[in-house]
């Protein structure tokens, strides 16, 4: 199947991420370099509220003539050799500068996500820092500034992170995260918490309306309820569909 102007690729190969970047590098220029949110689908990190985007995207040296395609997007920018690295036979962004570049584009919450998986997974926040001071002007940049002191790598979710961005933009204060409260029935683990108040509020993605999970968590629920917790829980469609009624609900809970 026909990618570009002279890229193709075997249709059962389509959605092959690494067969989609070599039939792309062929026609590029020698030194490209993987980046952006195709750097971030190799680094594993999931990107929420944002569209999907098949092209690979590239970095290539700021006087390249090089024109994007319909498979592929193409940013100028300089990259140092530390900025760099081979993962799956390619040469792509580190995780930090990954993160930088994404700073760009994506919005705060989305940015947030992708910044607490790396600090999960790839990288600490120092790295975070060095990167941002190699490159502390120009777009996206107060962006960073303003996630990276938000960001935890205990979110277990990318929607816990849109959440928790959420509540921190509206000035709620910051919850625990992974709270850990013990019960006459058992031990159990809240996304947020504010252990003081004895209010916790949970994210349910769509694993929870599965049979099984869906009655531990009935389960669950009733018996926080029973050591005198109040129990939140949301899903996408509030937290993406309604958010000023969650802040709202939270602060009611808190009693602020």
């Amino acid at each position: 199947m026909r990618l570009s102007r002279d890229t193709y690729l075997p249709r059962g190969l389509l959605h092959d991420l690494t067969a989609r970047i070599t039939a792309v590098l062929l026609t590029a220029p020698p030194r490209a370099v993987v980046s952006h949110l195709t750097a971030a689908a190799i680094w594993g990190l999931a990107i929420p509220t944002q569209p999907e985007d098949a092209r690979v995207h590239l970095i290539v040296a700021t006087g390249s003539a090089v024109r994007a395609r319909a498979d592929r997007a193409i940013h100028r920018s300089p990259v140092t050799a530390k900025e760099t690295v081979e993962r799956l036979g390619f040469r792509l962004t580190t995780p930090q500068r990954t993160c930088r570049d994404l700073a760009v584009t994506l919005p705060p919450p989305a940015l947030l996500a992708v910044t607490d998986q790396l600090l999960a997974h790839w990288c600490a926040v120092g790295a975070l820092q060095d990167q941002l001071r190699l490159r502390p002007s120009g777009r996206g940049a107060a962006r960073a500034r303003a996630v990276l002191p938000v960001a935890d790598p205990r979110a277990e979710s990318p929607m816990e992170s849109v959440l928790r961005w959420l509540l921190d933009a509206a000035g709620v204060p910051a919850p625990e995260l992974q709270h850990v409260i013990r019960t006459v029935s058992g031990e159990f683990r809240a996304d947020f918490a504010w252990p003081e108040l004895k209010v916790l509020v949970e994210f349910d993605g769509a694993v929870h309306r599965e049979g099984g999970v869906f009655v531990r968590d009935l389960r669950r629920q009733n018996a926080l309820v029973a050591a005198g917790w109040t129990v939140l829980r949301f899903s996408g469609a509030d937290v993406l569909g309604r958010p000023e009624e969650v802040v709202a609900q939270i602060l009611r809970a808190l009693g602020l």
